[in-house]
């Protein structure tokens, strides 16, 4: 995808708008107590953080009125957004306060992804004093970005008093260390969990796959076998010809066409089980739209992400989501 610059004319025209004052007051407030008290304001050290739905007040309006909030929107099958990630990640450290980056899984975050009306990813927006600000679309070069980066700062500072946040090494130091994964010996863990799995102990293998996703959320092993744990359970004890004769008759109801992919996976009918749920995609909006997107996420998951298969299922379903 070729980058697609937003426009960053709508910044300087915030300044006629009244929560530009607002926020300039707010944020001279927080300075003089800062000085006053000699604390620094709250959410100095994270540079760089996750946002939810549930978290965007706090996280990003509420901070927004003291710092810049650079906002990321990617998504783990959108290979211009890991290029894009690690960039705007360094140049928050490089920056060291003067913005903050605010990173939204769009997967995960429907609703933040329509509300900011973003038509592709990655998607770079800016939140000032509680505005958006669209910045950019796609990867762009480091000295665009750079060069985007350096406008938003200076147009917070001049126009609504915001001069960011400052940093303490030592402490954001100590935060970076204590988000990493913890280590832990997970070897007797995973095989008792596949142990119960091939036994046919399906509730078993799923508490044990969950105990070792509670110390390491990301662990690779686990999430394959909860996956394909938790797919089993779903499908068992279900009559093959039944469930497939309800999809037939039944192309508009979600549920059917769920539990039809569920199956066709378990059988081994890979690319039917994905074209099935992205078809299923296409043809709904809301609750029922999101209840297929998921499942085909955690189909994903069964099958592994480096599949070809999954990633042509990825680009199929970016396409008729976005």
């Amino acid at each position: 995808m070729q980058p697609r610059n937003m426009s960053m004319s709508g910044v300087v025209d915030l300044a006629a708008v009244k929560a530009a004052g607002e926020a300039k007051q707010k944020a001279e407030q927080a300075r003089a107590e800062a000085a006053r008290t000699g604390a620094a304001p709250a959410g100095a050290t994270r540079l760089v953080f996750d946002v939810d739905e549930a978290g965007f007040q706090e996280d990003i309006l509420q901070r927004s009125t003291e710092v810049p909030v650079v906002i990321d929107f990617w998504a783990e099958w959108c290979e211009p957004c890991k290029q894009l990630g690690p960039l705007l990640e360094n140049l928050a450290a490089e920056y060291a306060g003067k913005f903050v980056l605010a990173k939204i899984d769009v997967d995960a975050n429907q609703m933040l992804f329509q509300q900011f009306g973003v038509q592709g990813i990655p998607a770079v927006f800016a939140v000032v004093a509680g505005q958006p600000i669209p910045l950019f679309q796609g990867a762009v070069p480091e000295g665009q970005l750079r060069q985007v980066l350096d406008q938003l700062v200076q147009v917070a500072e001049q126009q609504f008093g915001i001069v960011g946040v400052p940093v303490d090494p030592a402490a954001a130091e100590e935060t970076e260390v204590a988000a990493e994964p913890p280590v832990g010996p997970y070897d007797a863990a995973l095989t008792a969990a596949a142990d119960a799995l091939d036994a046919g102990d399906l509730d078993g293998a799923i508490r044990a796959y969950h105990n070792v996703l509670a110390d390491d959320p990301t662990n690779p092993e686990a999430k394959l076998g909860l996956a394909q744990a938790e797919l089993l359970k779903r499908v068992q004890g279900l009559n093959p010809q039944t469930v497939r004769q309800e999809a037939a008759d039944r192309p508009a109801d979600v549920q059917a066409q769920i539990t039809a992919a569920d199956l066709d996976l378990v059988g081994g009918h890979v690319e039917d089980a994905f074209g099935r749920l992205v078809d299923a995609v296409q043809r709904t909006a809301g609750n029922d739209r999101e209840a297929v997107r998921v499942r085909l996420l955690e189909l994903f998951e069964v099958i592994g992400a480096d599949d070809p298969r999954v990633t042509k299922a990825r680009t199929a379903l970016a396409r008729v989501l976005f």
